[in-house]
């Protein structure tokens, strides 16, 4: 039986065309990372087995509509020894929602190093169980810092996360289960100091990269850890980091979203 993640990224094709009816969502607006995640499928599904997703930079042109089928359009931009890169464009009822450069990386041997880090808040003292918004709420398992918000609600950054079903062993499914959940959170992260802005209800992403350092296993919990960098012309970016409970950095993550009062 399919896991919760390949339902979600199942598509049906058309050369190179494929459409996606899958959706999920905040009240009438579909959530940014299936959108994501979809559109990594799309794309993983036309470079050749072996090449592993790299990096993705997308953006949010326009909310999407829960309900409606999203069809994505792959432009193959260039396919190289090493590196596939593709172009995405997802359209609803004709327009355009959403646009995704996606590269994948034929993997190579080589020095393997990172940074040191420590978590802010280790999985010991996580010990707040909360949940995604219900229509996610069977897919994760979501530990919070003591004092954090719980129940059913957006968790905010630093928290722990693991997959609570089984994930084929498929690295363009983990990348893209990774996607879904790397635009959780991002926004809340970006709010701006001051009374005005009480939520990210009224906010909404607009760009969103994430590199791919490492393979992940959605079976172990990783913390995903953001802070907010600079807000200013109603635009806040956040920069986070997604790490194995060993520290070993999995990916990063960098997002920019909308504030208005």
């Amino acid at each position: 039986m399919p896991s919760w993640i390949a339902d979600l990224v199942q598509l049906d094709r058309s050369g190179d065309t494929f459409r996606a009816s899958a959706s999920y969502g905040a009240g009438s607006r579909l959530f940014g990372g299936l959108i994501a995640a979809q559109a990594l499928a799309a794309a993983g599904a036309t470079v050749e087995p072996g090449r592993l997703p790299q990096s993705l930079h997308a953006y949010f042109i326009k909310g999407g509509r829960i309900g409606v089928d999203v069809e994505f359009t792959v432009e193959i931009t260039r396919d190289g020894r090493s590196f596939n890169t593709r172009r995405v464009t997802a359209v609803q009822d004709g327009a355009a929602i959403f646009e995704m450069l996606a590269s994948f990386h034929q993997p190579e041997t080589n020095t393997d190093w990172q940074r040191p880090q420590e978590p802010r808040v280790p999985l010991t003292d996580a010990t707040i169980l909360t949940r995604l918004p219900i229509e996610w709420a069977d897919h994760f398992d979501i530990r919070i810092a003591p004092g954090r918000q719980s129940g059913v609600d957006w968790p905010t950054q630093p928290f722990w996360f693991r997959t609570r079903e089984p994930v084929e062993d498929d690295p363009l499914l983990r990348a893209c289960a990774l996607t879904f959940i790397s635009d959780l959170g991002m926004v809340s992260t970006a709010r701006p100091p001051g009374p005005e802005f009480p939520g990210p209800g009224g906010a909404a992403s607009l760009d969103h990269a994430l590199w791919l350092h490492r393979p992940s296993d959605p079976h172990h919990w990783h913390l995903y850890d953001a802070v907010a960098v600079t807000h200013s012309d109603a635009r806040g970016l956040a920069r986070g980091s997604l790490q194995r409970d060993d520290g070993t950095l999995i990916a990063s993550v960098v997002q920019e979203s909308l504030w208005r009062t």
